[in-house]
């Protein structure tokens, strides 16, 4: 079933360094870079939830995730930052918890303590197991510590990406989304690491359960708006 968001503003007005301009308490402000997973998972919730908002590029390529005024919000200095209700929340999981706890419909995770639990576990195969060994200060690591050239880190990539998906493939249902008619918070995590997968020529083809879910939220609004193209076309 389709979900249409409401219009976001999706200015995509770059972050002025400094100073950082602080958002009024009315504002919804998603601070993020348009090819970061973390983020692309916010925009996909922000807009199933039709939260209006304004996206705020942080280049991560050039550094300005370590700029003192980002840092400010964000003292990890990554993203997304999502700055809503006036006050600032990092983590896209936290930021998706707190978006359900006071934005409830649609629920992100199911109300059963059993499901909710399976739900959190199969998110969590992407988002704490997959993710980040595969970001790109891990990938930077790599080579300025151990000398890895650009193919070694994408066989990296591949190889933690297809371990992960391989339990996830075994768990997903045979017909339907994670989250049956509706996507859920596993969904939202699989979409994008489907989007790096390809983006890094992993073979998907092990995974159809995989693939038929990612193809079906595809079909999705608020998964086509908040791709990582419509992110990159409204920065």
């Amino acid at each position: 079933m389709e979900v249409s968001p409401v219009p976001a503003d999706r200015t995509g007005l770059a972050i002025s360094f400094p100073p950082l301009h602080k958002p009024r308490m009315t504002d919804t402000i998603l601070y993020d870079y348009w090819r970061s997973s973390a983020s692309y998972r916010v925009r996909i919730v922000l807009n199933l939830k039709g939260i209006s908002h304004q996206l705020r590029s942080v280049n991560l390529l050039e550094g300005e995730q370590r700029d003192v005024a980002y840092q400010a919000i964000n003292p990890q200095g990554r993203v997304p930052t999502l700055s809503i209700d006036g006050q600032e929340i990092t983590q896209s999981l936290a930021i998706i918890d707190y978006l359900d706890a006071t934005r409830p419909d649609p629920a992100m995770l199911p109300a059963e303590p059993a499901d909710r639990a399976q739900t959190l576990a199969q998110a969590l195969i992407v988002a704490t197991d997959i993710h980040p060994i595969n970001n790109i200060s891990v990938g930077n690591y790599l080579k300025s510590e151990f000398g890895a050239d650009g193919k070694a880190v994408v066989t990296w990539m591949q190889h933690w990406m297809t371990t992960g998906f391989a339990a996830l493939e075994q768990l997903a249902p045979a017909d339907g989304l994670f989250g049956g008619e509706q996507p859920n918070l596993a969904d939202v995590c699989l979409i994008p690491q489907m989007y790096n997968a390809r983006r890094f020529d992993t073979d998907l083809t092990a995974f159809p359960k995989l693939e038929r879910i990612d193809a079906a939220c595809n079909q999705i609004s608020a998964f086509q708006n908040a791709h990582p193209e419509a992110a990159k076309s409204a920065a």
